[in-house]
């Protein structure tokens, strides 16, 4: 398993962590004394450090929710600092891994939260053990696959975990709880096919929507973890924010008897076969190779036309390439699988494959 952890470092400072840090979210009548001590004594999980993952922990760890684990694969690029306020300059001179350089920043600001940083995928081989021991797991991921392996978590183990993505001006969320709401599949049944969805990549995004769907679903966890789970919205909450369009949309029967994961309790993304993309490196050609976990049928003339934005594309009758910057390039086939030429990463290629084609 390619994990790292660091230190789970506990507080050491004399700055005081009590009553008067979170004096004024304890005026907020919700929360008092009594939810105040509810988050201290809290886990939370963060599946995904990048943009809306930079939203959700600052607001954890702030209101005192006594220990966040924070998951990312990825190291942090210039690309990432538009939208991802937790990191710096620094971060990118430096190389640091998401999860580590969070981390650093976190604690920062509150040294009496426990910040556990993992550098690892979150994969069907290693879920069980790294959303095990927390009381709640929210989405700051940056593709499907992941999301439908927490929601088969989520449900067979009965923890509740809260969706979120957003793209370009627009953004969505939705609070799973098992056994009370619908689940992720019963709206989303099977992910979709890889390159028919706007990512980040392809269709750009703008900082303010980030922060609105991911600090609409920290209020949804400081809900959740305080003890006032009646609050919650409820609904597949809906924001464009270029339209000035806020459309929270009711799930009350959107539960469906037949649904694979919450119906029939069958945890298809829990299996190893259902997990991301596998990748290779390619002997001696500093290139990596993809390949879906499932067999698909990709339309490479209707692709070129939607990732144009992305880079310079070629396309013949066999294949889709694009050239990206920093000298790497991406070679599409219609059978989903690509190759990610100019790197030898493993993580990075997934990455890259993930942002491209939103799977």
């Amino acid at each position: 398993m390619n994990k790292q952890y660091s230190q789970a470092t506990e507080s050491t400072s004399s700055v005081p962590a009590g009553s008067a840090r979170y004096a004024r979210q304890m005026r907020f009548a919700p929360i008092g004394t009594g939810g105040q001590q509810a988050l201290g004594s809290s886990r939370a999980a963060v599946v995904g450090m990048g943009a809306l993952g930079s939203v959700i922990a600052q607001h954890l760890v702030r209101s005192g929710v006594g220990y966040v684990r924070i998951i990312d694969r990825d190291i942090i690029e210039w690309s990432n600092l538009q939208r991802q306020m937790l990191y710096t300059e620094q971060d990118v001179v430096s190389l640091l891994p998401k999860a580590e350089a969070a981390a650093v920043h976190l604690r920062a600001m509150n040294s009496s939260v426990t910040v556990e940083a993992v550098v690892a995928d979150l994969t069907a081989a290693n879920a069980e053990e790294l959303l095990a021991d927390v009381h709640l797991i929210i989405d700051g991921s940056d593709n499907f696959s992941v999301r439908y392996l927490m929601n088969d978590y989520s449900v067979k183990h009965g923890i509740p975990w809260i969706y979120g993505g957003a793209v370009g001006a627009s953004g969505m969320t939705m609070t799973i709880v098992p056994d009370e709401t619908p689940c992720y599949r019963c709206l989303f049944n099977e992910p979709p096919v890889p390159g028919t969805t706007d990512t980040c990549e392809t269709a750009g995004v703008i900082s303010p929507i980030v922060d609105i769907i991911g600090s609409v679903q920290a209020a949804e966890a400081i809900k959740l973890l305080s003890g006032n789970r009646q609050a919650l919205h409820r609904t597949l909450f809906q924001v464009d924010l270029w339209n000035h369009s806020w459309l929270p949309v009711s799930i009350a029967k959107a539960k469906r008897s037949d649904c694979p994961s919450c119906g029939r309790n069958h945890y298809d993304f829990l299996d190893e076969m259902m997990s991301e993309p596998a990748a290779a490196s390619l002997c001696g050609r500093n290139s990596v190779q993809i390949t879906p976990n499932q067999p698909v049928s990709l339309h490479l003339d209707e692709l070129a036309v939607r990732l144009q934005p992305v880079g310079a594309i070629t396309l013949n009758r066999y294949l889709l390439r694009i050239e990206l910057e920093d000298d790497l390039t991406f070679v599409l086939f219609s059978d989903g699988r690509a190759i990610v030429q100019g790197t030898d990463q493993l993580t990075k290629a997934r990455s890259i494959y993930s942002e491209i084609l939103g799977n």
